[in-house]
């Protein structure tokens, strides 16, 4: 049975799901626009960049496998809130890292509770929210993403530019103290999904889980959806510092446009999936995201204001699209191993999100001048997975589409 929330219990909760996501996004995101601080002060290509960025992702695969021993075994609020604790100390050792080789193993910590903490906000979501309205609540929680790219990303840079690189994490670590008191206050505890039977071994839910042709159909789906973005998301800064002539002090704007453009269109298409189908708009939006992909990777020296029209397109049919398909993916899970089951997504997504950051490292590198070459390649990989992703989406069942679309 799914709990009975308020009309403000369940805005309280959802305000403080995406303020714990938001920590979580802006953690992750700012590795990408910081690239050329990074490469510039530890003196590395864009392969060893490759490697900084992929190992928060492995590292998450590694700990969604872990976390579907037990996730479901305990009450959901308790593992989120730990998690995240965890998740802040490990991203304060990113701030104090001494050298390059330190940074990376402080960035895989912090991926290893960051994986268990982006399953577990799912799962919670599909746990307390109705499935009539699953799409606007996920739409209510990416909306952290747009804040990320809004507020977050600029400021963390500014914080970079003004302190130093290690000014960000700093910044995240302190955020995540804020929103755990928050967390403890507003987040209601979901224990509706344990039950006095005996689990079994640690390993028989992830069993049952992978046992499952649906499950299996919609890990596939997702590991798609994330590797058809990945591909070209971590190499979007320095592509435009490198290869489309945006200076440095003037990335800050584009991810303040992107950022705002993602907010308004969050929730929009959040509503529009609920009211016309999950399945349908998922797939328009994907087929459209399609179009600034080739664009944005084949792009030459143009204005800001090209590139503005360009990346903000982007952001916007990459992260919209999710929304949807985040519903449909936590819609295909078994209630009582839905949080075995976000585990394994987070570990697909995790490895997904680490191979594409490799693979497109070794696709691409830099020319005598500094600028990337094989970026356009890397685009047509990504339009490769997205189009099995679109093929794939009909073929997922939802559990609770009888209550709504």
């Amino acid at each position: 049975m799914t709990p009975e929330l308020s009309p403000r219990d369940e805005r309280l909760f959802l305000l403080t799901l995406a303020g714990i996501q938001f920590s979580h996004v802006l953690d992750f995101m700012i590795m990408m626009p910081l690239g050329p601080i990074l490469m510039a002060a530890f003196g590395i290509g864009t392969h060893e960049f490759g490697f900084l960025v992929a190992s928060y992702s492995f590292s998450a695969a590694a700990s969604g496998v872990l976390a579907a021993t037990f996730v479901d075994r305990f009450e959901r609020k308790g593992v989120l809130l730990t998690g995240f604790v965890l998740f802040g100390l490990a991203t304060l050792a990113c701030g104090l890292a001494q050298g390059f080789v330190a940074l990376l193993v402080a960035r895989g910590l912090a991926g290893v509770f960051g994986g268990v903490m982006g399953a577990m906000i799912h799962t919670m979501i599909a746990d307390a929210i109705p499935f009539a309205r699953r799409a606007r609540a996920s739409g209510v929680v990416a909306s952290a993403f747009s804040l990320s790219t809004i507020g977050g990303v600029p400021l963390s840079l500014w914080l970079a530019n003004q302190l130093g690189w290690r000014a960000p994490f700093v910044f995240i670590a302190a955020l995540t103290v804020v929103f755990f008191l928050v967390g403890l206050r507003y987040l209601p505890v979901l224990r509706h999904h344990l039950s006095d039977e005996d689990p079994g071994h640690l390993l028989s839910a992830a069993f049952a889980v992978l046992g499952d042709g649906n499950h299996r159909r919609a890990l596939l789906f997702s590991t798609l959806i994330i590797f058809s973005g990945f591909t070209v998301i971590p190499y979007i800064t320095v592509y435009a510092v490198n290869n489309v002539g945006i200076p440095q002090a003037q990335i800050p704007i584009v991810y303040l446009v992107g950022g705002a453009a993602t907010f308004i269109s969050a929730r929009l298409i959040g509503i529009w999936a609920d009211r016309h189908g999950k399945v349908e708009v998922y797939r328009l939006l994907a087929v459209l995201a399609m179009v600034p992909v080739l664009v944005l990777t084949h792009l030459g020296p143009v204005p800001l204001w090209g590139w503005l029209i360009c990346s903000t397109a982007f952001f916007v049919l990459i992260s919209g699209r999710m929304i949807p398909a985040m519903a449909i993916i936590a819609s295909s899970a078994n209630p009582p191993l839905r949080g075995t089951f976000m585990s394994l997504n987070g570990t697909m997504q995790s490895l997904a999100m680490g191979l594409a950051t490799t693979l497109a490292g070794f696709l691409i590198a830099l020319d005598d001048h500094g600028r990337i070459v094989g970026y356009p390649l890397v685009g047509y990989v990504a339009v490769g997975a997205n189009v099995l992703a679109i093929a794939l989406a009909s073929r997922i069942v939802m559990h609770g589409k009888s209550q709504g679309r």
